[in-house]
């Protein structure tokens, strides 16, 4: 079964190994990782595929109206989504290749490619990314947040997340982003939490954000 970690003793971890993080985590908050455990693999990427390069107001109203397309106000499944034809799936408000992508994944569900939540249990991180990212809209930035709130992993580091090299630029005060192959070579101090460390270095761009009048 899929259990959440001790964040508190990842954080105080992360700040014996680095003082530069331990300050950003003594002035930020604990940390308030939120797990999304209660659903299936199926039902997370495809919130993940509906949500992309969409505002959070926008994603959520489309999730909302391609949920209500499972008969009877029933989960939505990867049988049902088979079943729907195009049109049923534009009419809730996805884009042409949004559709493909839910009917790959809905498919890729179906035939096993997709692992089940107990598949997922038995899979390395390494091995999760190698399934999933041949489901079409399906990259490896998608598969570590699944990783992170969803197999509740602790030791994801998404180099590529403009958020979190922004927080490492802002952390550790340099004048550029750091690069993936930068980020993931200082990142390796973070071993074995660094889905801890990323929420931190989240939480250091929110905090660079100006203050409202």
């Amino acid at each position: 079964m899929i259990q959440p970690y001790d964040a508190a003793a990842a954080s105080m971890a992360l700040s014996a190994a680095d003082r530069r993080l331990g300050r950003l985590i003594a002035r930020v908050r604990p940390c308030e990782i939120e797990f999304s455990c209660a659903s299936t693999p199926f039902q997370t990427l495809l919130r993940a595929i509906v949500h992309q390069q969409l505002s959070g107001r926008a994603a959520e109203a489309i999730h909302r109206r391609v949920l209500s397309l499972a008969p009877r106000r029933r989960v939505l499944t990867p049988a049902r989504v088979a079943k729907l034809c195009d049109a049923e799936l534009r009419a809730g408000g996805l884009s042409r290749a949004k559709v493909i992508a839910i009917q790959d994944l809905a498919a890729r569900t179906l035939d096993g490619t997709v692992p089940s939540r107990r598949g997922l249990e038995r899979l390395s991180d390494d091995e999760i990314v190698e399934r999933l990212v041949v489901v079409r809209g399906i990259g490896r930035w998608t598969v570590e947040i699944l990783l992170m709130f969803y197999c509740t992993r602790p030791d994801v580091l998404p180099v590529d997340d403009l958020g979190v090299r922004k927080g490492y630029m802002a952390t550790y005060r340099t004048s550029k982003l750091p690069t993936t192959n930068e980020l993931g070579e200082y990142g390796e101090r973070w071993g074995p939490y660094r889905s801890v460390a990323s929420w931190y270095l989240w939480r250091a761009v929110d905090s660079a954000q100006p203050k409202p009048a």
